[in-house]
């Protein structure tokens, strides 16, 4: 590792100890709360460690730069040094110095030379400059066992003590059913950054993001939450900022209660301006979910840099190997939190419950989550992390979301977490993108993963929802990518292109990359159009990735976790005819959704014939219009079923016929025109086509008599309801979702996608105060 030595004159100077101690008027304090808390008074500062010998709190000038003061916390209570300071105040810059034994081969790498950051701290301010300093030992001689004493203070980040008053009104957590839950997966500073309804200075930031163009596109396409990637404050690692890149993705946190400054418009009020989004989200219907990372931090292995937990008590916040000076590296990025220890445990759920408490946070989707559940025997869905959500008053009620994987022994989890989490379904994303590539046998897995994987989650009285169905996600390719490139293409990351999954079940359908050709535009628009039919109109919580509802490309680059630029950016002002088309198909799809109970019920779908109420909840058709046989299902060239989704079926847990509308779904995988029969259906008198992913708008509701010979285009999608048969006096709920959908799109009533458009002559006030965040 090569790190430009900053230790000018200069810094040398800032980093001298001070030599003027001036005493703070000290008091004992309190062990709790952890962290620095202002209490109107003074603030108390409470700081865990079980191997310390010594706590020195160090007090900074506003600028970070210039320590006017170390304060031994003069108590210790439970393992946790205290101290209270009746004249400190928000605003107050400060960091610990953690006095202990240097024993790496003990898992003790105590150096009170270094300036650590408070785990608890609610604002970090500053930025890490990668520096030999930073590290507990020599970092030239690349010895972990050496004892590095030069000072770290000028080349850290710091705290801040903050007021956390915040004016809410109104404002709640959503509490949106996960029935009815869609989730739109987003980065808040590649969302707007290249958002032309915008000034520049609000590009990239939590305010850009619920500015209203940005609030009335997600409002118009209709998802019900946004789910952030990483907002706690975060590291850019050295290796990427000495190849001119970045952490882009902000999986490398150091802050785990700190919103990260470097989205704020305002940098010195982060926090507020990020309440400010939630509020004005909340105002949208829409929940705000947050990509967390519990399971590692970006002080890595026993070389990396000492900036928090390494040097507090490392042997504590850190799984360490049975030669403790090494670590275990269940994450692939050093280190591993150890939830085993419970004051780790404790940061994560007080973590976890500042930010749905204090910032009205309505769920959590956790990185790497099996590592969450490990404990030192191996993953254990009733393991302590796991135990202590399901029993928490706050963290039971909010949305969990796993995924269910890391690199560690036993890593691959999937339908193995406790009830009341949702998790990640990888299945589902393979499954979903080889059988519409054409690949053969996929019939069965298929039709498992569109009604929400119940081989995986149907036990223990979990639901549907828990399976969070996806197609892309942040990681990998673009749905425009997966049908556009038939290899990653990572030059860009400065890693020879090895970086990155290998095995994309994508297809660039005759040319590798952008092209004129027509036939292929077509076609790989009709894929487009099928893999989003697919995710939207199967049982689960569906998840979107950020601008595949209008064909977003990364240029083939599938781990664009480094780029902060044009590869990453979403490109608003590159959205023509075909991807406004697309983005209304997925509008009207989610519309659907919305308006068909039957799509979105909680209940599993089973398939068995109900003799009670004589009905069959799902029967799967070929395209003969008959059942299908064990025979059909081990078919390896059949490419065409049809799924006929009886409104009738049991609709709860109360024995009773149910209302909904009827709906048949016809997937064609082959690349030729398939004839299907459209079969009947008891409780109606024709089909009406509400879906046809091989014509581009769909403004057409055609209807069809049982029997009709359907010829289905090749990659294609078809979705048909039931008209219902007319019945005297009052009508059934059959027939009101019928004549509501049916209206809908007759009477094109469903608003057309706002698109953001180039931003008028204001300021920032202006646009400060069109979000709402400058009351």
């Amino acid at each position: 590792m090569k790190l430009e030595n900053h230790q000018t004159e200069t810094a040398a100077a800032r980093s001298e100890a001070p030599t003027i101690m001036r005493r703070s008027r000290i008091r004992e304090g309190r062990p709790f709360p952890l962290g620095a808390t202002w209490d109107g008074l003074g603030v108390n500062f409470a700081l865990f460690s079980a191997n310390a010998t010594k706590v020195e709190l160090c007090l900074f000038d506003p600028s970070g730069e210039r320590e006017i003061e170390r304060i031994e916390l003069p108590e210790y209570t439970d393992e946790v040094w205290h101290g209270y300071l009746p004249d400190a105040r928000p605003g107050t810059t400060y960091g610990y110095r953690v006095h202990g034994p240097y024993e790496p081969t003990q898992g003790h790498r105590f150096n009170h030379n270094k300036l650590l950051l408070d785990p608890y701290a609610k604002q970090i301010v500053g930025r890490v400059e990668w520096n030999p300093a930073l590290f507990g030992y020599q970092m030239e001689s690349g010895d972990d066992l050496t004892f590095d004493e030069r000072d770290s203070a000028p080349f850290m980040m710091k705290c801040r003590v903050i007021d956390p008053a915040f004016t809410w009104g109104k404002d709640r957590r959503l509490l949106t059913a996960w029935e009815k839950t869609v989730i739109y997966e987003t980065h808040v500073r590649g969302f707007t950054k290249r958002h032309p309804g915008l000034p520049e200075e609000l590009r990239g930031t939590y305010a850009g993001l619920v500015a209203k163009e940005t609030l009335d596109y997600l409002q118009s396409l209709g998802v019900t939450a946004v789910e952030l990637l990483p907002v706690h404050t975060f590291v850019d690692d050295s290796y990427l900022t000495e190849k001119g890149l970045s952490n882009y993705w902000g999986y490398s946190t150091i802050g785990f209660f700190a919103p990260a400054r470097r989205y704020a418009s305002n940098a010195d009020f982060a926090f507020a301006e990020f309440k400010e989004m939630v509020a004005h989200l909340h105002e949208a219907e829409i929940e705000v979910i947050l990509d967390v990372v519990y399971n590692h931090t970006a002080e890595g292995n026993e070389l990396g840099p000492t900036l928090s937990f390494k040097g507090i008590d490392n042997a504590s916040y850190y799984r360490l190997a049975p030669d403790r000076r090494y670590y275990i590296n269940d994450t692939g990025t050093g280190n591993t939190v150890n939830l085993s220890n419970s004051r780790v445990l404790q940061m994560v759920t007080d973590s976890l419950r500042y930010w749905a408490q204090e910032m009205h946070v309505d769920g959590f989707r956790f990185d790497l989550a099996t590592i969450l559940g490990r404990e030192p025997h191996g993953f254990d869905e009733d393991g302590r992390f796991l135990d202590a959500c399901r029993q928490d008053p706050v963290l039971s009620q909010v949305k969990l979301i796993a995924e269910p994987w890391d690199c560690g022994p036993g890593g691959y989890q999937v339908g193995r977490f406790s009830p009341g989490w949702a998790e990640w379904n990888d299945r589902y994303r393979d499954t979903v993108r080889a059988y519409w590539k054409g690949e053969e046998g996929k019939l069965p897995d298929l039709a498992s993963r569109f009604t929400a994987s119940a081989d995986l989650f149907n036990k223990r009285g979990r639901k549907p929802w828990a399976s969070v169905n996806f197609i892309t996600a942040h990681d990998g390719f673009t749905l425009n990518d997966l049908v556009s490139y038939d290899e990653k293409h990572n030059e860009a990351n400065g890693e020879d292109n090895r970086d990155g999954h290998s095995h994309n079940l994508s297809s660039n359908y005759g040319v590798e990359g952008p092209t004129d050709d027509p036939d292929i535009q077509a076609l790989r628009f009709r894929q487009m159009r099928n893999m989003l039919a697919t995710l939207l109109l199967s049982r689960g919580t569906p998840m979107l990735l950020a601008g595949d509802e209008f064909a977003r490309t990364q240029n083939g680059n599938n781990n664009a976790y480094c780029q902060d630029n044009e590869i990453s950016w979403v490109d608003w002002e590159g959205i023509g005819e075909d991807q406004r088309n697309l983005a209304e198909f997925v509008q009207k799809l989610l519309a659907i959704r919305r308006s068909l109970p039957m799509l979105r019920r909680g209940r599993f779908l089973t398939g068995s014939y109900d003799e009670e109420l004589g009905v069959k909840d799902v029967t799967w058709l070929t395209p003969a219009g008959d059942e299908m046989t064990p025979e059909h299902w081990t078919e390896p060239h059949a490419h065409c079923m049809g799924v006929l989704l009886d409104g009738r079926a049991q609709e709860t847990g109360i024995r009773r016929v149910g209302s909904d509308s009827t709906l048949l779904l016809i997937l064609n995988s082959y690349h030729d025109v398939v004839s299907f029969k459209l079969p009947e259906a008891a409780g109606g008198r024709r089909w009406v086509r509400l879906l046809d992913t091989n014509d581009e708008k769909n403004n057409q509701l055609p209807n069809f008599e049982f029997d009709h010979e359907y010829e289905v285009t090749g990659h294609s999608l078809l979705l048909f309801i039931l008209e219902p048969t007319r019945t005297r006096g009052q009508h059934t709920d059959a027939e009101r979702s019928y004549k509501h959908v049916v209206q809908a799109f007759e009477s094109a009533t469903i608003s057309p996608v706002v698109f953001p458009t180039k931003a008028e002559a204001w300021s920032v006030e202006d646009a400060l105060n069109q979000t709402g965040s400058g009351r």
